[in-house]
């Protein structure tokens, strides 16, 4: 077994990188059906009419910085910053309306089975 560590918010671009429209993701751990991500929005959002309608559950927890967020069931966009998280079942269709740019906005996302196993 090997003991890893870091800090999310090491080595963040100070801007969005040239040439680099997609946010950045960096799995951190896998397994058991489960992944655990960093991502890092330098003022990405969905694409108009897109929406996300994933076959997993998604933990979602900002770090750093804030984004709104829409779920389709949803009159509303949450926007959400540090230390706020939202849980988001399979099949729950949810796109991103805007994140900030300085600084980054830091995502932690944890993706597992729908059934949560």
């Amino acid at each position: 077994m090997t003991i890893r560590a870091d800090n999310l918010l090491r080595d963040l671009p100070a801007a969005r990188p040239a040439g680099v429209p997609d946010e950045l993701f960096t799995t951190l751990a896998e397994g058991g059906g489960a992944r655990v991500e960093r991502i890092v929005s330098t003022g990405q959002a969905s694409p108009d009419g897109f929406w996300y309608d994933q076959g997993w559950a998604e933990l979602v927890l900002v770090v750093q910085g804030s984004a709104g967020l829409r779920i389709e069931a949803d009159a509303d966009v949450r926007t959400l910053g540090p230390g706020d998280w939202v849980m988001i079942p399979a099949g729950a269709r949810h796109r991103v309306e805007w994140t900030q740019t300085d600084p980054p906005t830091v995502w932690l996302a944890v993706h597992f089975p729908p059934d949560g196993r």
